[in-house]
């Protein structure tokens, strides 16, 4: 039972994200920086989480924090937005950026903010802070799951069924026959990366907060960016596709996080193997599905109105 819930935990925290990698290419952006973005969606969670006293109700503390990790997550993906849509900056470039300013402001920031509370002498906080991160729980299931499920299927009927999903995919496939046709490109592009943004937000609070014990964040999310792309590529950009590949990638994550809760694994193969299983998996993966993807046609090329 525990390889199940920690399965679907982190195929939750992996499907979120992974969504918001392929809105983005979808849309014709790159979108690199989703690690950095789960950290900043983390931060803003939680801090939530801390703040709220115990005892708030318990819808409040669910929407506060889910929000809140919302507009961080996509406060954040403008800087993406901004560079890569505006000014035509290398999209490689600027989500490695943006990972590396994530982590280390967010490692600042948290740092200051416990100095500050040790000279206030709060211990209660943290105290309320493991307590309000259990209204989330569902007995021996998360409400993220519930949320999660929620977001394939919108995330299916919006990409393959709305004029929006349409129009967002011919913008990543042919931008100029997009806009020949009256779509405007930029603002498409900007949509797809603002939903990454909100994606990846969410991402993060769920993996700081229901499958992660602490928020020092000196190790960012872990990789967990990196291995949500990995999903959305084995997922060919496909919602359906992208949740089973979360599943297979969440099983591995899960069995590194709990082999030593069961004897016959821990005498199998040492334990810091299936510490990095998740990320021998992801690379074996790639390198025999990758050369078989399909990415957008125009998936990092800049949108300039005077091409044809």
């Amino acid at each position: 039972m525990l390889l199940i819930q920690y399965t679907l935990i982190y195929a939750s925290v992996l499907i979120f994200v992974a969504f918001g990698g392929m809105f983005s290419e979808r849309s014709g952006v790159i979108n690199l920086g989703l690690e950095g973005t789960m950290v900043m969606g983390a931060l803003g969670g939680a801090f939530i989480l801390y703040s709220l006293p115990a005892g708030t109700p318990a819808i409040c503390i669910i929407l506060l924090t889910i929000l809140t990790s919302i507009v961080f997550g996509m406060l954040y993906s403008l800087f993406l937005a901004v560079a890569a849509i505006n000014f035509k900056a290398d999209q490689t470039l600027v989500g490695t950026a943006m990972n590396m300013l994530a982590t280390a402001a967010s490692v600042v920031i948290v740092k200051s903010f416990n100095n500050a509370r040790s000279a206030g002498q709060n211990p209660s906080a943290i105290l309320d802070y493991i307590q309000n991160r259990k209204v989330f729980l569902l007995g021996d299931f998360n409400i993220y799951m519930i949320l999660t499920l929620i977001l394939i299927a919108v995330g299916y009927v919006v990409l393959f069924k709305t004029r929006f999903g349409l129009r967002l995919m011919a913008c990543g496939e042919h931008p100029q026959a997009a806009a020949s046709v009256g779509i405007n490109v930029f603002k498409m592009r900007y949509s797809g990366v603002l939903i990454s943004g909100l994606c990846g937000g969410v991402g993060g609070i769920i993996y700081i907060s229901a499958a992660n014990s602490q928020w020092d964040f000196m190790y960012g999310v872990a990789g967990a960016g990196f291995l949500a792309l990995a999903v959305m590529i084995f997922g060919q950009w496909n919602p359906l596709k992208i949740a089973a590949s979360a599943l297979l990638f969440g099983a591995f994550r899960a069995i590194a996080d709990t082999y030593s809760a069961f004897d016959f694994l821990i005498h199998l193969v040492p334990g810091d193997v299936y510490k990095m299983l998740p990320y021998i998996i992801s690379l074996i993966v790639l390198a025999f599905t990758s050369q078989n993807s399909r990415a957008p046609k125009a998936e990092g090329i800049p949108y300039d109105k005077g091409t044809r």
